[in-house]
């Protein structure tokens, strides 16, 4: 089967490899879309990794993966089902999600309806990850919420948050392109920083009331102490950032101690159950509640897997998300 891997820092390359078979518990799935996430950018592809890890696992740098069922040693799955599948970042066998056939356990697949495409629903899975991040700032109506960051995933919490009753959520982004999908998405306001001071705007735009809970989703390495510079005294800051795991970034602790804020990291892959919450994602969007497919500006094929993290990395031609059709798509 064709697949992909990164090769070296920004580089993408395509290679044969055998098609995987399905062990017991688990299923073959025909991929038919794949997106890239901002881990895959901040972690990966924009990073100058040790040289053992070049080239990287096949089908890797990606875990947004969505198809159809064409084999399956479960009896909890069945041929033919459309699903979201979740990749193994730790196990170093298990392959990422830039293939055209992928073997996954039974406890990692997330059955799809059969209306609207897959690329629709796989917008499911970075959703459903901040979903799970939401629960963690406790009941959303009536607080204010800021979120910094109005790429895919601070575009979901801005989304999210507005759906859940948050009396006003406010995106912040130096990108006016992705201010104006803030508004779309259900932001009551934007700030753009490069135009204004945004303390002051903050202070204007919620009358002087503030943030109750702030977001980072920057995927900036200062993204935290913007977040605290940000929030209410007594308020909670959220760390959603994935940023290089080898950066060391100086944290302004009294500033932290001066708010007595509550620093909250979350990340779903910890979750002790990463597949629930996008689960939640998938009925709401069935029931016609959200639309997550909202955040796809770009529908791109195979081929395009390198032009894709390209324009991922250097937020080119006013990207949000960017979803490859594999296998014909679907």
């Amino acid at each position: 089967m064709r697949a992909a891997r990164m090769s070296a820092p920004q580089t993408i390359e395509f290679f044969e490899m055998d098609t995987p078979k399905p062990a017991e518990g688990e299923i073959l799935l025909k991929v038919q879309q794949v997106s890239v996430c901002g881990s895959d950018t901040h972690m990966f592809y924009d990073q100058v990794l040790p040289e053992e890890m070049y080239p990287s696992r096949p089908g890797s740098p990606c875990h947004e993966i969505a198809g159809t069922v064409i084999e399956s040693r479960s009896d909890k799955i069945n041929v033919g089902q459309r699903a979201i599948v979740l990749s193994s970042f730790r196990n170093p066998d298990a392959l990422g999600g830039l293939v055209e056939y992928i073997n996954i356990p039974e406890n990692m697949v997330m059955p799809l309806p059969d209306h609207r495409g897959l690329d629709e629903w796989l917008m499911c899975q970075p959703m459903g990850t901040v979903l799970f991040a939401t629960k963690l700032w406790g009941p959303t109506a009536g607080l204010r919420i800021g979120v910094v960051g109005q790429g895919a995933i601070g575009l979901s919490f801005t989304n999210l948050a507005a759906a859940q009753g948050a009396a006003q959520v406010i995106g912040i982004d130096l990108l006016d392109y992705r201010l104006e999908k803030s508004i779309e998405m259900g932001a009551s306001a934007t700030i753009n920083p490069d135009n204004v001071d945004p303390i002051e705007a903050i202070a204007e735009l919620t009358d002087g009331h503030g943030f109750d809970v702030v977001v980072d989703a920057s995927g900036d390495p200062e993204g935290l102490n913007q977040a605290v510079s940000y929030v209410n005294q007594y308020g909670k800051v959220l760390g959603f950032s994935l940023i290089s795991m080898n950066s060391v970034i100086p944290f302004k602790h009294m500033a932290w101690m001066g708010k007595v804020a509550t620093l909250i990291p979350c990340s779903s892959i910890n979750s002790p159950d990463p597949t629930g919450d996008i689960n939640e994602v998938i009925s709401l969007m069935d029931r016609g509640w959200i639309d997550p497919s909202k955040l796809i500006t770009h529908n791109l094929t195979f081929d395009d897997i390198p032009k894709a993290y390209e324009m991922y990395s250097k937020q080119q031609d006013g990207i949000i998300k960017a979803v490859m059709a594999v296998n014909g798509g679907g």
